[in-house]
Order: structure tokens, then sequence, then C-alpha cells
């Protein structure tokens, strides 16, 4: 009966989307989707249309998800999966074998019986050959046709249609091209060719005539990828290669004018099958950072309002006449000192920031591009038309929208990308685990992400993997919602990420006062002039605890496991978990503390002739608290092959690095050697990049920590992780070599400093003592503490404290007492406790402390007769 139920509320609900698809004018239903796209991109298509169906048709499950997951995908938990209603495994490795592979993503879809295909962006979202293939199995590209996204969806050909349309363009290897489209809705070959260039003297040769600096391009590439800025000949010599290798094979190449202190501004299209094109506002993208953005906010504040009309206008005439379907993003360089703006391309695909005009007109544009795709006409799309204000249930009443203006947002929106990138090291990837992710939405700000808890980001990952979003009635209210929700998330994991760099970043004047230009961030970047905030001695101090900390733990779970085989070996060392030393350096400066353990979560630490006491106490999630009087810390710490990486909670993360030969060169991150740069024996200068790496589908140098004579430890193509070894250097001078010093001066400790000293009470010293008993460090010799014991307590308490003392002195010696009478040596006296306490070791452990510190135990015995011998004379005497 259940089974029937299921069965009737299917049939029912695949009723009502034919229903609803028939009255607003369309031509077929989509319900079985497959999505060929992994990570950020298939999760926001899932939730997308399955908010739509079901807030806005009141549809339940009417839709049919089915997704592509390569093994790598699979273990790192990705969130896409959870989210489908299926999956089809596909090879590992680079996106050519899997969701870039064409041939591949239409045999999934055939053999799944889809109605449709979703290629999102990336991948194979501009590959025309998808659509062309899909075409011919008679199943649904979510996209523009073939013929256009090849005109379109190629940078040389869109630039080549614009100046054939009359938008302006700078610049550029194909300056003055126009052309009309063949029969087959491409650029003539013969016109095309004239626009891009085939090698590096070409590229130089273009250079020249337009001026330096250029950006050398590929047709096909995005995201920050296939794309170089080129100052000097010698830079486009060494970048060329790059930008070959991050682009899909034979994508053509061209060259482009860098327009200095210009703004990234895009318009937002969608075209139907009706010959229609709506723009639905835009976006102001201009923090980036190697042409890949951070920040994306909108509606595009700094452009006048009627030139940003200009600008939709041209970005729908553009599209229009080519019959353009689906969403597609053009974009422009606008000059805010001029007010000029310049074509840039036009990407035929949704875009990662497509959020932001979501939040801005209320369009759901994933499941607006699935009703396109119905053959629905864009006028007759409810969101569409309450956003032009119209009744959103009337389907009689057109829209122009070359002619109509819709409502103008009255809110501002900024997004920031969360990535698996380092800021401290020009936002190279890393890779790894996710523990978990903290991140707290409120009704100003909101944000996804493409990995759960427990999952991570693999080596052929986007380094994308979350996206938060604040609005606000205006632009400074949506900056501090953004900053406001940015300071409480934490990434607990492997990775690296931006978080707090993005927080200074949206803090800045230039930002505060948008002024900024594309520009601006590689300039901060290159200058290292966003530094985080931080006191030195802080760093050295919470990393030394943190590295105590691991210690103990280490050595305690090594004595547990010992002790679970019945080998009694590590109880000898036990006694040394009271005092050890820690070593650690930072900015070229060692430091050596010497670490006391006075209680289970006491540690006393002890450097430059200053002593530190600290209360510890370790959560479940691997955070610790560290109390220094009435200042309490929260950090975390991870232990990575090139060092400690230390987030010191509300302050800093800082990477203390491992203290490496300097004739050692190490990989900084994990990737695959694409090629060394210099041959086998040859020099290589300090701060000049020696090697290149792939990781996570971007092409990155690698820079040498010293001048000399390079030996090459691994080969092209090999896989490597952070800190393994690249390469040998015979040092040219090893004089020059940064030495590391040793700190001798005052530690300043802030935390320290403003701690008071507070009067000890009578349970204070009374748990201190009990301490020693137990086997810790005593902060004061045995006969000190009960001394001032027994001068702190009242007469009255006496005899009830030595009571207390000789008992907690006798639980543990007459264990052992009773193992000498029968006659049984010390390992077998442990053997018989384990015997015992088989599921309670850490009662063995505690046992094996305490007995291990039988001087000090002895001591505060006789101390405690002594004082209540004394104490008893001095009773005697009182007495008449």
């Amino acid at each position: 009966t259940a089974t029937l139920e299921l069965q009737d509320e299917s049939v029912d609900q695949a009723k009502k989307l034919e229903e609803y698809v028939k009255e607003r004018g369309g031509k077929k239903v989509l319900k079985r989707i497959l999505i060929a796209n992994n990570g950020m991109a298939a999760t926001k298509a899932i939730i997308s249309m399955k908010q739509w169906a079901y807030l806005d048709l009141g549809l339940d499950n009417v839709f049919e998800f089915v997704v592509m997951a390569t093994r790598d995908d699979l273990e790192a938990n990705a969130e896409f999966i959870r989210l489908a209603d299926t999956y089809v495994e596909v090879p590992s490795g680079k996106n050519v074998n899997n969701y870039a592979n064409v041939d591949l993503i239409c045999e999934v879809a055939k053999a799944q019986k889809a109605d449709a295909v979703w290629p999102g962006w990336g991948h194979a979202s501009e590959n025309p050959d998808l659509p062309k293939q899909l075409n011919e199995l008679g199943i649904t590209f979510i996209g523009p046709t073939s013929p256009v996204m090849s005109v379109l969806g190629d940078k040389i050909a869109a630039n080549i249609l614009a100046q054939t349309a009359g938008v302006p363009s700078i610049p550029w290897s194909g300056d003055g091209l126009t052309a009309d489209l063949t029969p087959e809705g491409t650029i003539p070959e013969e016109t095309f060719k004239k626009g891009l260039v085939t090698n590096a003297d070409e590229a130089i040769a273009c250079a020249e005539r337009i001026g330096f600096p250029v950006m050398v391009k590929a047709s096909e590439g995005g995201g920050g990828k296939g794309i170089r800025m080129c100052g000097t000949k010698e830079e486009i010599q060494a970048n060329f290669p790059q930008v070959q290798s991050e682009a899909p094979p034979g994508s053509p190449i061209f060259v482009m004018q860098l327009c200095q202190g210009a703004r990234h501004i895009e318009v937002q299209i969608v075209g139907d099958m009706h010959g229609n094109a709506v723009a639905l506002n835009g976006r102001d993208c201009s923090t980036q950072r190697r042409f890949q953005k951070i920040f994306e906010e909108g509606p595009p504040a700094i452009v006048p309002k009627d030139t940003f009309t200009k600008m939709e206008r041209a970005a729908q005439r553009l599209t229009q006449n080519i019959g353009y379907i689906g969403a597609g993003t053009v974009e422009y360089l606008f000059n805010a000192d001029s007010g000029e703006f310049y074509f840039l391309e036009l990407n035929p695909r949704l875009q990662v920031e497509h959020p932001v005009t979501e939040e801005l007109t209320q369009v759901n544009l994933p499941a607006t591009q699935l009703q396109v795709c119905m053959g629905i006409p864009l006028e007759n799309i409810p969101q569409v038309r309450r956003f032009y204000g119209k009744d959103a249930a009337d389907t009689t009443s057109p829209i122009d929208f070359m002619q109509d203006t819709y409502v103008y947002p009255e809110k501002h929106v900024i997004a920031a990308r969360i990535t698996a990138e380092n800021p401290d090291d020009g936002f190279k990837p890393t890779s790894g685990r996710i523990e978990r992710i903290k991140f707290q939405s409120s009704v100003s700000c909101w944000g996804y992400f493409s990995v759960g808890a427990n999952g991570g980001i693999h080596e052929y990952a986007d380094s994308q993997f979350g996206h938060i979003f604040a609005h606000g009635t205006n632009r400074e209210e949506a900056r501090k919602s953004l900053m406001l929700s940015l300071r409480q998330m934490s990434v607990v994991g492997d990775i690296r990420n931006p978080v707090e760099y993005l927080v200074e970043l949206l803090g800045l004047p230039e930002f505060v006062e948008n002024t900024i230009d594309t520009s601006w961030l590689d300039g901060l970047i290159k200058g290292k002039t966003v530094a985080l905030q931080y006191n030195t001695f802080d760093v050295v101090f919470y990393a030394a605890v943190f590295r105590a900390v691991q210690a103990l733990k280490k050595k305690e779970e090594d004595l547990l496991a010992s002790l679970g085989k019945g080998q009694l070996g590590l109880l000898d060392q036990i006694s040394g978990m009271n005092c050890f030393p820690i070593e650690l350096a930072f900015d070229a400066v060692k430091y050596n503390f010497e670490v006391q353990r006075c209680g289970p979560d006491v540690l006393v630490f002890s450097i430059g002739g200053k002593k530190i006491t600290t209360k510890i106490r370790q959560q479940p999630d691997g955070a610790i608290f560290v109390s220094i009087g009435n200042d309490v810390k929260k950090i975390y710490g991870m232990e990575e092959a090139l060092g400690l990486r230390l987030r010191m909670e509300g302050i800093a993360t800082v990477m203390l690095p491992t203290l490496y030969d300097p004739s050692e060169l190490r990989s900084e991150f994990n990737g695959k050697v694409v090629r060394y740069l210099q041959d086998d024996g040859a020099t290589v200068k300090e701060g000049e990049p020696y090697v290149e790496l792939e990781a996570m589908k971007m092409i990155m140098p690698v820079k040498a920590t010293a001048t000399g004579a390079i030996q090459h430890t691994r080969g092209a193509g090999s896989i490597v992780s952070a800190g393994e070894l690249l390469g040998n250097l015979e040092l040219a001078d090893p004089s020059k070599v940064k030495k590391i010093t040793q700190f001798d001066g005052e530690f300043k400790l802030e935390a320290a400093s403003a701690a008071t000293e507070q009067a000890v009470e009578v349970d204070d010293l009374m748990a201190q003592v009990e301490l020693a008993l137990d086997g810790y460090q005593p902060q004061a010799t045995p006969t000190e503490l009960v001394q001032q014991l027994f001068v702190a307590a009242p007469p009255m308490l006496y005899s009830e404290l030595a009571g207390k003392m000789l008992e907690r002195y006798l639980s543990v010696e007459e264990k052992f007492l009773e193992q000498q009478k029968a006659s049984m040596s010390l390992d077998e006296t442990y053997l018989s406790l384990i015997a015992q306490n088989r599921d309670s070791l850490d009662t063995v452990v505690s046992v094996a402390l305490a007995h291990s510190q039988l001087a000090v135990r002895n001591e505060v015995v006789l101390a405690t007769l002594r004082a209540s011998l004394a104490a008893t004379d001095a009773a005697s005497l009182a007495e008449p």
C-alpha cells in the first residue's frame, strides 16, 4: 500500500509539472537530469532546482538527479553526491578523464536515460562538442546550442562579434576584425586565425604592437586558469607554456592589452528559445588575484545607472542577434574616471557568483535555465515577471526586454569565495582533509559548501569549497554583515583557507570607500601589505603550549597501548612526563622552553628566567583553552610537513615553519611536477622559480630559497607532497644563508604580564600537596608546600588535613607493600595491576606516576608529620 501511494504521488507530481510547463507556453518536460559537474557547481544546481520545485510549485522530489562521481570525490565525502538521487562512478584523475570528457558524459547520459544534462561551470561547460553530441542523442543540453557556444564561448570569436556589433573593445591581437557568421553560425576560419597567436614569438610581436603590459589568454580558459599577465618579453616566454598547459588541449590563444585601473563589471543575461534576452542586473567582480575573483558584489555601485543600462542593452543585442539560449555573462572593463567601458568576453554558461544576482533579483538561475530549456518564454517565467513588477500569474501581458525597465534592486550583496588556498604564500592551492566547517547563517548572511564534515579537497578538485553571501540596504551594511560572519567562521582540517585574510581586506580603506580596481589585490599580495596583526611572543608561547600538550598526549597514548599489550618498558620513562624541553623556531629565532607538568591540566613554562603557569583544557573538537590568570585563549594546531600551523582564535593563523637544510629545495604544496626550469647542474638564483608544479588545475612556480647549482631529484610527472624534496643545491656561498639565532632576551607575554598575584587559599594549597602526592611536579619543594598549608589552615583542620594526605599516600603504596609481602617483583606487581584494571588502564598509569615520585611523596609525608608534631607541641605549651 505504501509503495502504491508513493507511485501515485510521483505520478501526480509529474502531472503537475507537465501542467505548469504547458500553461507557461513550454514545449517539453525535463525530469531526469544528469549533473555533468562536481563540487560547488553540482551542489548549487541540485539545491536550487529542488528549492524552486518545492517553493514555487509545491513539488517535492519531482526531479531525479544523477551525478557523476570520481573515487576522489567519493572518498572526500563530497556534498553533491549526498544530495543526488543516484551517482555513476567515473574514472579519477584529471578532468579530461571525467567531468571534461564529452564522450563519457554522453555515454552516462544515454545509459541513465537522462532527459537533460546540466554542465555547470568549468570542465566541459564551454565545449561545443557536448551540446552537439547530446543533440544527436536526443538529450537536451541546458545551455546554448553548439554553434552559438562555439562562437560566443570562444573569446576570440566573441571579441570579433563584439567589434562587428559596435561594442567598444580594448587593443588586442584581433584589432579591427569584423565578420558575418557562416551558415553554420561560426566566424569564418580565415578571419578567426587572424585574431590568435600560436607561439611566444607571435605573442611578443603583438604585445610590442599594442603595448605592454598584456594578458596572454587561452580562448577556452576560465576561472583564473589559462591566463597570465606579462609586463616584458621575458615574461611572455616564461608564461606562454603555462597558459597552454592550463587550458584544454588545442585551445586557441590570444593577446589583449591590460586595461589598468579598470573595474571588472558583469551583466547577467538569459536568452530563451523565442528570441528574447533579459539582463538580470549585474555584478562588480573587481577584487581579484591572478584573475580569480575573491569578492563579488552587486549591483555594480561604481557604474552610473544610465551607463550600466547601456552595458545591459549592448549585452542583450550581442546575444539576441545570434539566438543565444540559456544563462550567460557578458563581461566588461569599466574605467571609473572616464566612464568608458570595453567588451572583455562572454561566458556561455552560469558562473559561480550567480547567487549574487539571485539575491538581488529573486530569480533562481539554475531553475530559470531549466525552464528556458523546457521552451518556456522568459516573459512567462513567474520570477522574471516579478522582477519587472508584473503579475507573476499573468501570461497575457508581454514584456519588451529591450524597452521595459525592471524594478531596480533596493539592496546590496557582497559575496566571498572560501577556497583551499594559502594567503600567506600568494594564495597557492592546498589539498587535504576537512574535519568540519563552522558557519552560522543569519538573516543577512548565508552560504553553502561543497564538502561536509569529515570531507576533504583532493588534488584534482577546484580550490573553492564554499561561498558566503551577505546583504544589506546599502553596500556598507552588506560589508559589515560579511565581516561579522567571516570572523565567526572556522574551518578545521589539513587545508589552508583565506578567511582571516578576507576579513582584513574587507576592512581596508580602499575597499570600504570602493576605490579599488582589478589590480588592487595583486598589488597587495605582491607587496605583502596586508598582514595579520599578532604579537610574536604570543605566537611562540601558544605554539609551545600546543606542542607540549601534543607531546604529553602522544606519550600517554603510547604508554596505554604498551600496557594493553602487557609491555612495561615505557613505565621507566613515566617520570620524564613531568619535566621535558620544547624547542621551536619562528622568524629566524630559536626558543627553548622547559616544561613542568604540575597537574593533569597545569603546565609551567620556563624561558629566560621567567615562569608562566597555565591551565589547559582540551576540547573534543581539538581546540585547547589556555588560561593564564584571568586571560583565556582558544587555540588550534596542526602539524604539517612544512611546519606547525597555529590558529589563535580571534587573532590569526600563523605558520611556524620546520627548519630545513638550506641546500634542500622542497615542495610547498601537494602537486605534480610539470617541468624543471633549469637544466640539471645549472645555477638557480635565490627567489628565482626553479620548477613548475600542477596543483588543483593550476600551474604554480616554486622559487629557490638560496643560490646554487641545482640537482633534480624528481622527474616530470612525479606526484609530490608538501615538504617533499624536489632538488639539492650546491650552495654558491654558504655564508649568505640566513642564520638562526638563540633567544636570550626577556620573554614578554602580554597575558602573563597582566596576570596578578592572588592570595593562596587553603583549598588551593591542599590541592597542590595532593598533586605532589599524585606524582606531579610540585610548584615548590614538598616541605615548603606543607609548611604553607599548615600556616594558612586553622589549627582545628590540622588533624583532618594530615589524615587526608596520609590516606592519599597509602592508597598507592599499600598496593606495592602487598606485592612485596608476596615476594613479587616490581614488574609482576604492574602486571597484576594491569590484569585487575584491564578496562581502565588509566588507573595503572596514575599509580605508576605516583610511585615513580616516591621520594617526593615521602618528603610530603615527613613534612606533614613534622608539622603535626610541631602543632601538637605548640598546643601542649599553650595549655595552662
